[in-house]
């Protein structure tokens, strides 16, 4: 049975978890559409060296949990003299994991473009650079919006980890409920309807999105 005053209790503390929460996703997903964005540009303008450290961290950052990249930043990095705040660590964690998503969303959409677009551009005059910033990115960009939007989705869900620096989000306080009072019922109610407020606009978003790129696309061939 569901105790409401349980609930009633806990909201402000679920409410100022949700906020953080969300300040993290928006902060860590714009830094880490900066990180994709960059690493795309290098890798597709083939400089030799950036390309390599592009690959070396793209490979790195897919295929390590973000879990242990949090416990790293916070618990690691004091070790060699530097020490980060919570917010700061989950914030780079997720910027660190979420670039090179980023990076393949972008390189998909660049993929996509037809090469005779960039031909056109150099022909025009252009250098590569100036082809990639106004010829190329433009139309890489569109192409690549269900995969940044499918992306946003899963940087938002993968804050559920960052609790393991003692940062009080939703899944911390979820715990506290749960090995304070035991209130465990309670304690996943909340979480689950945090989750969802927080994901429900962003999902009906993305497919709008996606839904009006796709008339785009189909419009201008």
């Amino acid at each position: 049975m569901i105790d409401t005053e349980v609930l009633r209790a806990a909201l402000p503390l679920f409410w100022w978890a949700g906020v953080l929460t969300v300040r993290i996703s928006i902060i860590g997903i714009l830094l880490s559409v900066v990180v994709g964005l960059v690493c795309a540009t290098v890798r597709e303008l083939n400089v030799p060296i950036a390309r390599q450290i592009a690959g070396i961290y793209i490979e790195l950052s897919r295929n390590t949990p973000l879990l242990i990249q949090l416990v790293f930043l916070y618990y690691g990095l004091p070790k060699m003299g530097l020490v980060l705040s919570g917010e700061t660590c989950a914030i780079v964690g997720l910027a660190f994991l979420g670039g090179s998503y980023m990076a393949e969303a972008f390189r998909s959409g660049l993929d996509a473009v037809s090469s005779t677009q960039y031909e056109s551009a150099v022909a025009l005059g252009l250098s590569r650079l100036q082809a990639l910033r106004t010829v190329l990115l433009p139309q890489a960009f569109i192409t690549a919006i269900p995969g940044l939007t499918a992306n946003v989705i899963f940087l938002i869900k993968e804050t559920s980890v960052v609790s393991i620096i003692a940062l009080p989000d939703l899944v911390y306080r979820a715990k506290e409920m749960m090995g304070v009072g035991y209130n465990t019922d309670e304690a996943l109610l909340l979480l689950m309807a945090a989750y969802f407020i927080i994901l429900v606009p962003v999902a009906i978003a993305a497919r709008i999105l996606e839904r009006k790129t796709r008339v785009y696309i189909d419009a201008n061939g």
